[in-house]
């Protein structure tokens, strides 16, 4: 399919479009089936039972697994899973996150990233190279979902210039009670990248933002826009069914709530940036993760 120009016209203004009925409902049955086979392949008793934690202003997930997870198919588990450092949720309704190489290393989430409807949203987009950089299925588990704080995606996937966008299909669902997405509209014009999320070179190990004018430590304390920048009345809510397909500007705004309904909210996403841009050993996500290659491994949609 190719966008048309209002859709276009639409993306350009807000930062974000919903494309509703953009997977089939056998697709969508095919992933969430995928889902749990996924789930049935977790080695618990060598897993470092790492935790995805999003508090963009200070701890944040930044362990090896984590570090070295571009290209394999990882599996990171919700906080609220765990009670006195003990895992109390059964596996499939204890993980957060699988990535990050789901769109090369499996076929299924392969087939719905490489092919030529989304080759063509590209272009459309803007691009002359587009890279997949890393894929996720995100889990809203019931009741412990956790909130994903107001966030651009541009700042953890850095590229010299900007060029991220994101690729999000709701797997199940999407309602305020199962913590569907919401969006700043136009803020990606309001607010340009000010910090990017890194390795800590200084350490030697875990991430950490930093301000992109001078490589100096982020300190959220510093930014007058923070406030308005995290206003829930800023926010659109996107409430969309299964199949829909939302595109998310690289550095438009968007964050999603709790999940406290009884039921999942699954979703798959991947990032595209320019394969033609500078992107750097500080970012956190390098193919292979040991060898920073810029773009150059990163898979090719066209």
């Amino acid at each position: 399919m190719q966008l048309t120009q209002e859709q276009l016209d639409k993306f350009d203004k807000d930062g974000c479009l919903a494309i509703e009925g953009f997977l089939s409902k056998e697709t969508v049955a095919e992933l969430n089936n995928e889902i749990e086979n996924l789930y049935k392949t977790i080695e618990l008793k060598t897993h470092p039972l790492t935790k995805f934690t999003t508090e963009n202003d200070g701890e944040h997930v930044g362990d090896d697994y984590f570090l070295n997870s571009s290209d394999k198919i990882s599996f990171f588990f919700e906080v609220d899973a765990f009670e006195d450092g003990e895992l109390v949720k059964p596996l499939d309704k204890a993980i957060n996150k699988i990535g990050h190489g789901l769109h090369f290393l499996n076929k299924k989430f392969y087939d719905v990233t490489v092919n030529d409807e989304i080759k063509t949203i590209a272009k459309q987009l803007g691009f002359k190279d587009p890279r997949a950089v890393q894929s996720m299925v995100i889990v809203k588990q019931p009741e412990i979902g956790g909130v994903v704080p107001s966030h651009t995606d541009a700042e953890f996937l850095y590229t010299n210039p900007v060029s991220c966008k994101g690729f999000w299909f709701a797997l199940q669902d999407c309602t305020l009670t199962n913590g569907c997405l919401s969006y700043y509209p136009g803020s990606h014009k309001k607010y340009p990248l000010t910090k990017r999320f890194v390795k800590d070179v200084k350490k030697g190990s875990g991430t950490k933002f930093i301000n992109l004018a001078d490589g100096s430590d982020y300190d959220p304390e510093t930014d007058e826009t923070k406030q308005d920048k995290s206003d829930p009345k800023n926010f659109v809510s996107v409430e969309i069914p299964a199949g829909s397909l939302v595109l998310i500007h690289g550095t438009v705004l968007h964050k999603s709530e709790r999940n406290t309904s009884l039921g999942s909210r699954n979703a798959y996403t991947f990032h595209v940036v320019e394969g033609g841009a500078e992107y750097d050993d500080l970012n956190w996500l390098q193919m292979p993760p040991d060898k920073p290659s810029g773009t150059a491994n990163f898979e090719k949609l066209s």
